[in-house]
């Protein structure tokens, strides 16, 4: 079959696909979701309700894409890491992005009033993404990286407790955050603990830690026998923890997660 003329068009695409041997992230955050969750009468400091739908998006992710072998999140972003060896669309990059966007969002739209069914979605949610390419041998730099998101989902999570504190007892937005500048840990540990009477390791660790998604094998019943007894079968399910991703305990008891 002869070509088009118009076939040197082809040429202006640029080849995008990312590395071999490489483990792919994919990080999806929300785009102004101060104003989305002021909107939405989202509860201050901390609310299940968003937390429990990312989660549950991300979960949709999972499941719609088998070569995401984990996921973490927090606040209004999820990490999506993909296995080193992924041919999924040969590897391109904008392909990877557009397709994990585009999926996330719709489940987040479609979802919204399972975990909100008195407000009305009334402003619609948007996210951006980015991609990353982290190299093996293994996998220490997908794990440094997952530590660092989560070092920043308690720092944030800290500061966002003491802002959202200090403005319920009265301060306004812009003078809480002045009061908390340049403050450490510590401080603001001692800040809810003397002020409010918070101790800040004892909130939820959904919060603290955020949320770490991942396949686990577990046994279920797939049937009965013709006597009545279960058969049951070893399974993959996700799995939702909000675990210390930063020390080795993790993945010493999960070593199969990230050891493609």
């Amino acid at each position: 079959m002869a070509k088009s003329e118009y076939e040197y068009v082809r040429e202006q695409e640029r080849d995008d696909r990312l590395p071999k041997f490489n483990w792919i992230v994919v990080r999806i955050n929300g785009c102004d979701f101060h104003r989305f969750s002021k909107i939405h009468g989202f509860d201050r400091p901390n609310d299940e309700r968003p937390l429990n739908l990312m989660n549950n998006c991300a979960i949709s992710v999972l499941e719609q894409f088998p070569d995401i072998v984990f996921a973490y999140g927090f606040r209004h972003e999820y990490s999506f890491i993909w296995k080193e060896t992924t041919k999924f669309y040969e590897r391109r990059e904008s392909k990877l992005l557009s397709l994990s966007v585009s999926f996330f969002t719709s489940v987040y739209v479609m979802k919204w009033r399972v975990f909100f069914p008195e407000q009305e979605l009334v402003y619609p949610p948007s996210f951006d993404g980015r991609v990353m390419c982290f190299p093996g041998p293994g996998a220490r730099l997908v794990r440094d990286y997952l530590s660092l998101r989560q070092n920043d989902c308690h720092i944030f999570n800290q500061k966002n407790t003491c802002s959202w504190m200090l403005v319920n007892s009265g301060r306004t937005e812009s003078e809480a955050e002045e009061y908390l500048e340049g403050t450490q840990e510590s401080e603001r540990n001692e800040l809810l603990f003397q002020q409010f009477g918070i101790n800040y390791n004892n909130l939820p660790a959904m919060f603290r830690k955020g949320s770490s998604l991942f396949r686990d094998q577990e046994d279920v019943t797939v049937k009965l026998d013709d006597g009545g007894n279960p058969i049951r079968r070893t399974r993959k399910k996700i799995k939702v923890e909000h675990s210390d991703l930063s020390r080795k305990g993790f993945w010493r008891w999960h070593p199969e997660i990230l050891s493609d």
